[in-house]
């Protein structure tokens, strides 16, 4: 659809997301142009208006961050030809220095959408283990490998790219400690203090990783329920077969050893949340609550009409109806609010488990859960 009403499509999400791929699939006569070659950035720095001249529309141009002037002079070729669509199309793995460019140069003119792994919904090879990178999909065997080479390629390319990051092997270990506070909310001291960085430099290495679609930042709910709230938001790796390795969980067996399983799997529910959102050309709204009296709701997710889903994710394969109680006094809270109540769990090889846990509150697994989702 955006192919037939815009000139120009972008195309942002993660390294190794699927971008290029999903683009040259769907413009198949599209010529192709990678933009990380440093021979074709040399010609545009010297002479971008030959270097377009030498394309033929539709053109796909792949990591358009490298050469954000460029831009510019699309714009002219766009308004000189008004009523041709789906003519530029453009792939970029650093979200926000990409919508900086695209916001002066592109508005009105470019569709924007995102591309995230894959979900459940798309494929049931996605698992808790491998995640949903399209090549780890296809190959699970060689996945300790590919998220090595991965890590790598990002720190040299992405991470450079987006700021003068000197002390890469810091960095490095950083992306391992904040594995190990998936899910948990943001402490930037407590980050800083074991790599002898300051704070200031730990928000900006979280900043590099949210821009470049690493991780999942997920705020605090902002409704006034009488209640003294926190601000700190919560974080989550996008993709939870790259947290796995970062946490060094290389098996299934030891991920259900694993004491970070719990909160891998609240990851996973946030980012199949976040996918059906994104899929479905929402915009991207998903909150956590919590008080200063401890109560706490995994997730928040605000539905049509005023109303929202409240959503507690549990590794369990048992569900228990205790575990819908912080969803039920919240509701005591907001009660004016329409609130569809629900407990995420793994699915158990035998027996159908519990649907009604209590009164307002059911169980569903996380198969069952992504396809409500889809459903809209």
């Amino acid at each position: 659809m955006a192919l037939r009403r815009f000139p120009a499509v972008v195309l942002t999400g993660p390294r190794r997301s699927g971008k290029t791929t999903l683009l040259r699939s769907a413009v198949p006569r599209a010529e192709y142009v990678l933009l990380e070659d440093p021979d074709i950035r040399g010609r545009i720095g010297s002479d971008p208006r030959s270097f377009l001249e030498s394309l033929r529309p539709p053109v796909i141009l792949d990591e358009i961050q490298n050469t954000p002037r460029l831009l510019e002079y699309i714009r002219t070729q766009i308004d000189t030809h008004p009523r041709k669509m789906g003519q530029w199309l453009f792939t970029g793995s650093q979200e926000a220095p990409l919508m900086r460019g695209i916001t002066e140069s592109m508005a009105g003119r470019a569709a924007i959408l995102q591309l995230l792994p894959f979900s459940m919904a798309e494929t049931p090879k996605v698992s808790l283990l491998r995640g949903g990178f399209p090549e780890v999909v296809l190959r699970p065997q060689g996945r300790e490998l590919w998220f090595s080479s991965y890590l790598q390629t990002y720190l040299e390319r992405d991470v450079r790219s987006v700021a003068n990051v000197r002390d890469l092997p810091t960095f490095r270990r950083f992306l391992s400690l904040l594995a190990s506070r998936h899910g948990q909310m943001l402490n930037r001291s407590d980050l800083a203090a074991p790599l002898g960085v300051s704070v200031p430099t730990i928000s900006e290495w979280v900043h590099i990783l949210e821009i470049t679609g690493q991780i999942v930042v997920v705020p605090p709910y902002f409704e006034n329920f009488g209640k003294r709230l926190v601000k700190s938001p919560k974080i989550y790796w996008c993709d939870t077969g790259l947290a796995c390795h970062l946490l060094g969980i290389q098996s299934q067996a030891e991920l259900e050893r694993s004491p970070f399983l719990g909160s891998l799997f609240e990851g996973w529910v946030a980012t199949e949340i976040l996918k059906s959102q994104i899929n479905r050309g929402l915009r991207k709204e998903l909150y956590y609550f919590r008080d200063q009296q401890g109560l706490e709701v995994d997730f928040l997710v605000p539905q049509r009409n005023a109303r929202f889903w409240s959503v507690e994710a549990k590794a369990s394969k048992t569900v228990q109806p205790a575990m819908a109680s912080p969803m039920i006094a919240l509701g005591r809270s907001a009660s004016h609010r329409d609130t569809r109540r629900i407990v995420v769990h793994r699915k158990a090889q035998t027996g159908t488990g519990l649907t009604a846990l209590a009164p307002g509150a059911q169980a569903m697994t996380l198969e069952q859960f992504v396809s409500e989702l889809t459903a809209g």
